[in-house]
């Protein structure tokens, strides 16, 4: 399925397998699955981002603090580690997260980690890294380059998460 108009998300929906032929496309998505954790409070409030480099994880992300955070200028965290974006207006803050160096939990504990638990929305990129530390229930969100003649085209695959 292709996303250039909003998508209705439920549980019953998931997992959602979609296509983006844009970045526009995919930071539109990220706004949509915003709005519907907004409207679903139900729904896992924590995303784990999957997907190699340069694949449109940030760029998801922006189209969700669109959403969430109007106005907010989002940039990968690599070097921060955990950008937090909460502006005028914001209902929850948005905690992006990159685990890419993230190697074991002292290291995720000096980034205080745990400091974030239990409020807001969570985008977290490279959470492969952090099995031991993954809620009980969240969101996984895949992100895939599917077609090299279109580098801008990425198969997304939504699934819920439950242990």
């Amino acid at each position: 399925m292709s996303c250039p108009a909003p998508l209705t998300i439920t549980p019953a929906s998931l997992p959602l397998q979609l296509q983006t032929e844009s970045c526009a496309q995919t930071e539109a998505f990220g706004a949509n699955l915003a709005q519907t954790l907004l409207d679903m409070p139900s729904l896992p409030h924590y995303i784990a981002l999957r997907g190699d480099l340069g694949v449109g994880k940030t760029a998801l992300v922006r189209g969700f603090a669109s959403v969430v955070a109007p106005g907010a200028l989002v940039r990968s965290p690599t070097f921060a580690l955990v950008n937090e974006y909460c502006t005028v207006g914001c209902r929850e803050p948005l905690f992006h997260f990159d685990m890419y160096r993230i190697t074991d939990e002292d290291d995720l504990y000096s980034i205080g980690y745990d400091d974030y638990l239990d409020r807001g929305f969570w985008l977290v990129e490279w959470s492969e890294n952090i099995p031991y530390a993954l809620p009980e229930r969240y969101l996984s969100l895949s992100i895939e380059k599917d077609c090299p003649d279109q580098p801008e085209h990425r198969k997304l695959t939504l699934t819920l998460v439950t242990d």
